[in-house]
């Protein structure tokens, strides 16, 4: 299954994944938002963390994602991008 085709079947899902990890605004870059994945892509979320989200909890996040859709998932914060293209990535994503 593409990663695209199993984001649009759990949307509501994912987001109560990501707020009950302490986090908030999840949105998708990379190829799943260009619209250009396959059934090898895997799913880029970005995620605005709070005060109280904490490396396990990004860690779970991404473990329940992965369960959830059977697909390869990357989680990261604004601040986990490279400088380089940080605001490319956060320009382009798009929300779950």
């Amino acid at each position: 299954m593409k990663p695209s085709e199993a984001l649009n079947k759990n949307r509501v899902q994912i987001r109560q994944i990501v707020a009950s990890h302490h986090a908030s605004n999840a949105r998708v870059f990379g190829s799943v938002a260009k619209g250009e994945d396959t059934n090898q892509s895997d799913l880029d979320i970005l995620i605005d963390p709070t005060n109280e989200t904490t490396l396990f909890d990004i860690g779970a996040i991404r473990r329940k994602l992965k369960d959830l859709l059977g697909v390869t998932v990357d989680v990261l914060t604004p601040n986990s991008l490279p400088d380089h293209f940080r605001e490319e990535v956060i320009a382009s994503s798009v929300p779950v």
